[in-house]
């Protein structure tokens, strides 16, 4: 049995939901395909969550471009719009359209967990109706009922062991080969909608995978595999064909965009392999992550870049030292705003931190930490990570540039860098 993740960019037209088909009928085995939003529509459902929230006046026209958008990959597909799948689309449109007219609670990742789920629920639809058109029946599963988690909206924190029970339950192929279902989405003991995380979806293979016990798991992406770069940032980027599970978690860590965090380490604990895939070169090897060879393994140099970082500087009022006290008051006020820390550094009296740019969240952080500390921070920085580096590769990446912060592991260097 095979578990399947297909990205928002394979499914992003009507043309690539055909190309969809065309891959998963090459495959005759038991299979689950995991699914994400269409095309960028994580996005605009974001925008629309935020809108929503904040009493906008373009909400209603931002529900009607994403509704417009499906509406024009299903015309692509179907030539009748008289039929059942058309009326249970039409149901999950009313559905958002009638929740957008509701008064927003005050809490505002309860409102895009709710709101942002759409895009996952409107993709693995239309993609389950098109492949049993196509000829490969299937059934449509709500991962919602069976993926249970607690109620930590937008990085929902997984309930393992009902999970597993009804996981079991509902995917059991007593009546089909083949289940669509959805990534990202989760849903709590009262029947909440949460969700994973960003790019949550990758880690919602791994978790279907673990409980499942299933042979391999296949990530389809715009790229021939795992890159030593993004080639949109380096065009000489190289494809890794293998690595371990312990080196994919490291550059997942580090930000390395094609693998969700989360995602390795289920797969790691039952040795499942995991592929990571080009839908547009299907036949193509790509890049396998699976258990390290006993040999010892030669790395070329991996590069991660995070922009729009934000450098912040904290040191206390009182010039005291920067100790274990003033350390676990800065990181719980860190936590509280669920604020992830990318790098960090510290002096004497100093203590700085290198962070993604979260807007709103993070000033409302900055402004807490200065009841105590003085705070100074540098906008619009860029993280560099190198992993297994050498001298070339250093020097590629910082030469004529300002380096804010550096440091080194024995094989890693990060460096922070004005723009």
């Amino acid at each position: 049995m095979n578990v399947f993740k297909f990205g928002g960019a394979s499914v992003d037209s009507a043309e690539g939901v055909r190309n969809f088909v065309k891959i998963v009928q090459n495959y005759k085995e038991e299979m689950i395909i995991v699914v994400s939003a269409m095309g960028k529509m994580t996005n605009a459902l974001e925008d629309l969550a935020h809108s929503y929230f904040h009493g906008h006046e373009d909400t209603k026209n931002r529900f009607l471009q994403i509704k417009n958008y499906h509406l024009e990959i299903i015309t692509g597909l179907f030539s009748e719009r008289e039929s059942k799948g058309y009326e249970e689309l039409e149901q999950i449109f009313l559905e958002l359209e009638k929740y957008l007219e509701k008064t927003p609670s005050l809490n505002y990742d309860f409102e895009y967990d709710q709101i942002v789920s759409f895009g996952e629920l409107l993709s693995t639809k239309i993609i389950s109706l098109f492949l049993t058109q196509s000829g490969r029946p299937n059934k449509w599963v709500d991962i919602r009922s069976c993926l249970k988690t607690d109620d930590t909206h937008r990085e929902a924190r997984v309930d393992w062991e009902l999970s597993s029970k009804l996981i079991n339950q509902v995917f059991n192929f007593e009546k089909t080969f083949v289940y669509i279902t959805q990534g990202f989405i989760g849903g709590t003991n009262t029947n909440m909608t949460t969700t994973l995380g960003r790019e949550g979806s990758d880690y919602t293979a791994a978790i279907l995978s673990y409980i499942l016990d299933c042979d391999r798991v296949m990530i389809w992406k715009d790229v021939p595999g795992i890159m030593n770069a993004d080639p949109k940032w380096l065009d000489d980027a190289q494809k890794l064909e293998r690595i371990s599970y312990r080196e994919a978690i490291e550059l997942a860590f580090y930000g390395a965009k094609v693998i969700h965090p989360k995602t390795i380490q289920p797969l790691k604990k039952k040795e499942i392999p995991l592929h990571v895939k080009s839908f547009k070169e299907p036949s193509e090897p790509g890049t396998i992550i699976a258990k390290a060879n006993n040999k010892r393994e030669e790395h070329i140099p991996v590069f991660i870049q995070k922009k729009n970082q934000l450098l912040i500087s904290i040191q206390p009022n009182d010039f005291s030292f920067i100790m274990e006290e003033n350390l676990s008051d800065i990181f719980s006020t860190f936590a509280k705003y669920r604020v992830k820390v990318n790098l960090t550094q510290n002096s004497a009296i100093s203590f700085s931190v290198c962070v993604d740019d979260t807007g709103e969240k993070l000033r409302e952080l900055i402004v807490e930490l200065k009841k105590n500390y003085r705070v100074r921070y540098n906008e619009h920085q860029e993280l560099i990570t190198i992993r297994h580096y050498n001298r070339e590769a250093v020097e590629r990446m910082v030469k004529g540039r300002e380096i804010l912060m550096e440091q080194r592991s024995r094989n890693t260097a990060q460096y922070v860098l004005s723009n």
